[in-house]
Order: C-alpha cells, then structure tokens, then sequence
C-alpha cells in the first residue's frame, strides 16, 4: 500500500524516509559502519541491602571482604558536524523543483542523504550537530545525541528540503567558514561536508587548505562531492544554443555546449580530480555523488568500505 508521507500527522515525511533507509542498512550490513556508544567505568560506591548484583565487584571482594557496586559513566565516544553547503548552485538542477521526486537537485540528495546519517548516529546514541554554510556561517547547532535535538535537526533538515531557490543564499565561500568550523568544533570530530564544490571565491587549492587545517585540528573529514554529473561534469546538453546563469553572481551567456563540452570537460576534470586526489593523500574520504544515482548506490557502497577499513 503507497503512503502519502505528506499527510502523516506529527510525524516528519523526511525523518520517515531517512529512518526507512536506515533500517534496509542495518540489515543489509549486519553492523554499523561508525563507532558507537560506549559505556566506560568509573568508579566504586558500597552496596546497600537489597540492590541488584549486576555490577557486584567480586574480585574486589576476595581482596577486600567488603561489597562494592560498579559505577559507570555514559558517554558518546564520537561527536559529527554534518556541514551543507547552502548556496544556491546546490538547488541545480531548477527545473525538478515541482518534480514528485524525492531526490530532485543537489540540496535534496544532501538533505536525505544527512537525515539518513542523523538517524543512524542516533541509533548508536553518538553526538550530531549541523553547520549551514554560503557566504557566511548562516547556522550552527550544538552537538547533541538526544531525541529533542534529533527532532530539531530534522526540523531544520525539512525546511531547507522544501525551500525554493529564490530564498537561498547567492554565493559560496567554503574555505574561509570551513577554516573558522576548523577552530570552533570540538577537537577531534567527525566533519561530514556536503558540498558541489563550486565556488567563484575558492581555488581548489583553498579548499584543500581548509580541509588540511580540519585534519590538523585532528578531526576526521568525509567530503560527499554533490554533483549532477550529466549536466554539470559532462555537458551533456542537446546541440543547440542555450542561455546559461550563474545563480551566484547572476551573470549570463549564451552558446552552444557543444561547442566548448571538450574544453569544459577538461577544466572541469582537473579540478576535481585534483581535489579528489589530494583528499586521498591527506587521508580524508572524498565520496563522488552523481544525483543521477539513487542514494542507495552512493551510501551503501561507502558504509561497506568504512567497514572493511576497521
């Protein structure tokens, strides 16, 4: 029977979705692909009468004939900040905006793809927090692992997937926020970056700097590569002229794609791969995401390898 998720009173369509997928992942995988909760000792209280034995020290004991009870302290043993680029190249392709699809741009493939992540740090109880990056920090939330965060991440998660490109932010400045992100995250993190990696302020060599400084700060770095690659990668457009705009700068040209598709797909390649390279050597993950793919062949594929990695 199909649901209209839309209509599910109190209940968020994308956390639905996103805990859906989970599921099929955990399943699939048998075990989690990150750390998750630990449970560490702490120290020793006496035993009154008529307490659980559970955590009875019976070596202790032997040595001491006196009854002492474990305590334990509950902590999450990995902290993650999902950062989302949220400028508008993100919202590319426009034209599937009304579409009824769940992934239809670069910003729904990001948002599903961290509702699903939210879910499963939550399953394992670890800490999750969320950056809004364009031309400036527009958000950033606390790193919490509780259910009333969870609801206000997805909250957030929602409005931004349902939000219209008319409202976003109009530029990228990735390097110099992720390089403030560098120094305010707890050292040590895991920092999850959703981003086309596209951006008229930013060389690729300063967004390899930023991302050297969060390893320098000893943080762990997964950069997930949005991108359509049809379009935007290959300019595979039909042999006729087009009027392209840059959504950031608003600047317009007309041409042919066919054109100049050699040329682009030459500049283009470098770039990321250059970018992609670099990663590799610096021990970050770069993870290419064609929004052409369904979200399973992009995530699944990753959490297998993080696991053959352990």
């Amino acid at each position: 029977m199909s649901v209209d998720l839309e209509k599910l009173d109190g209940y968020s369509s994308l956390e639905f979705r996103a805990n859906k997928r989970v599921e099929g992942f955990i399943a699939g995988l048998h075990r989690s692909p990150f750390h998750g909760f630990s449970v560490e000792f702490a120290d020793y209280r006496p035993y009154n009468v008529g307490e659980d034995t559970k955590y009875m020290d019976w070596k202790l004991f032997a040595r001491t004939d006196k009854l002492f009870l474990k305590n334990y302290e509950q902590e999450t043993n990995l902290r993650c900040l999902l950062v989302l680029d949220h400028s508008s190249s993100m919202y590319f392709p426009f034209d599937r905006q009304k579409a009824n699809l769940e992934i239809y741009n670069k910003m729904s493939f990001a948002v599903v793809s961290m509702a699903t992540l939210v879910s499963m740090l939550y399953r394992q109880r670890d800490a999750f927090g969320l950056a809004l990056l364009s031309d400036k920090i527009d958000f950033i939330s606390d790193i919490k692992s509780n259910l009333a965060h969870k609801k206000y991440i997805f909250t957030l998660l929602e409005q931004i997937y349902s939000q219209k490109v008319e409202q976003t932010k109009p530029i990228t400045r990735l390097s110099p926020l992720l390089h403030r992100l560098a120094e305010q995250t707890h050292k040590r993190s895991l920092v999850v970056i959703f981003t086309d990696l596209f951006s008229q302020t930013d060389t690729p060599q300063d967004i390899i700097n930023a991302l050297q400084h969060l390893k320098y700060n000893k943080h762990e770095v997964i950069l997930f590569h949005c991108i359509d690659k049809k379009l935007e990668e290959k300019l595979l457009y039909k042999n006729r002229p087009y009027r392209f705009v840059d959504v950031e700068s608003r600047e317009e040209i007309k041409l042919n794609p066919v054109e100049i598709r050699e040329i682009y797909n030459r500049e283009v390649g470098q770039k990321f791969n250059y970018i992609k390279q670099t990663c590799l050597n610096m021990a970050i993950d770069y993870v290419e995401c064609d929004i052409n793919k369904s979200l399973n062949q992009v995530l699944l594929p990753y959490f297998l390898k993080r696991i053959r990695l352990k």
